[in-house]
């Protein structure tokens, strides 16, 4: 992924409003982030625990998604799977996120939902730059992971924008 500046963060999202984009935390260390290791950029807000964002290069340009999620009351046991990077978790390192849906849709309330690793991290995980605490069964090779994630992270952002 190619750096970005705050500026161009807070112009991509498409399913938020001005007033959300400009009470957005940007992201810690924007400037000393592994950009070449990132397939997208994504976050929690300090400020707002239960909201992320996504900020993915795609067609020439750069789409931001606004998630929200809701903390569990209560701890869980077993693992959770990410669908985007489908890295394994124990279960409270996944969560549901919900995207409104851009346009018109997202204002009647639409939204569409995914399991994320909770930190966002999965490039991070897919590359071995984070560890994992439950071990991985898959066998493919790591360059096989991160295609699969480009093009399931491009599916998601097609149906926050359809």
């Amino acid at each position: 992924m190619e750096p970005l500046s705050i500026d161009e963060i807070r112009g991509s999202f498409v399913n938020s409003t001005r007033s959300l984009v400009k009470a957005m935390t940007p992201p810690p260390g924007l400037t000393e982030l592994p950009w070449e290791s990132l397939d997208f950029l994504g976050w929690r807000d300090p400020k707002a625990p239960n909201r992320g964002y996504l900020v993915v290069q795609r067609d020439g340009g750069v789409t931001g998604i606004a998630l929200n999620t809701q903390a569990s009351t209560k701890p869980r046991r077993g693992t959770g799977l990410c669908d985007l990077c489908n890295t394994a978790h124990q279960i409270t390192d996944v969560a549901l996120f919900a995207a409104r849906r851009a346009g018109k849709p997202g204002r009647e309330g639409n939204t569409v939902g995914t399991y994320i690793c909770a930190d966002l991290a999965c490039s991070l995980y897919l590359r071995g730059l984070r560890d994992l605490d439950v071990p991985q069964g898959e066998t493919i090779s790591p360059e096989r992971r991160i295609d699969r994630l480009a093009d399931r992270l491009d599916t998601f952002v097609s149906r926050v924008l359809t």
